[in-house]
């Protein structure tokens, strides 16, 4: 059975963040583990020096948005996320393509990671609702 590789050039066929959400969804469990005993192999990997460089370049290309749609920036932390999970053996194989490819990576919020991992379309960002006046009215007078 061969596995499903998500690219970048898929994922912005998809028009709202719950489309991109959903190509790109893993369905995992809370408490599998990835890295396991090998956790300070992934640790190192992110402290590279090309991973730093990789993730800056997908920053840059996504405008800083949540699965790189407009209109959805990332106020706190940003997160460049394998689109394509890694595994210890990609980083001990020197797997660059897997690693660094543009292709597999998306800027993401922490919300939209977990969900993305272990979660669903209700930890997404919701989107924002223009106020207006009158909008607080609980309920007109004479009803």
């Amino acid at each position: 059975m061969s596995e499903v590789v998500r690219t970048y050039s898929e994922m912005v066929k998809r028009t709202t963040l719950l489309a991109r959400f959903k190509y790109l969804k893993l369905d995992g469990s809370v408490g599998i583990r990835t890295f396991g005993f090998d956790r300070w192999l992934n640790q190192v990997f992110y402290k590279s020096r090309e991973w730093r460089q990789a993730r800056n370049d997908a920053i840059i290309r996504d405008d800083g948005c949540d699965l790189g749609m407009p209109g959805y920036q990332i106020y706190d932390r940003v997160l460049v996320h394998h689109m394509n999970p890694i595994v210890p053996e990609d980083i001990r194989n020197k797997n660059i393509d897997r690693l660094f490819n543009p292709e597999y990576l998306i800027c993401v919020s922490t919300s939209t990671h977990n969900a993305i991992h272990f979660g669903d379309e209700n930890q997404l960002p919701r989107d924002f609702v223009e106020r207006r006046p009158g909008d607080h009215v609980l309920w007109k007078e004479g009803q």
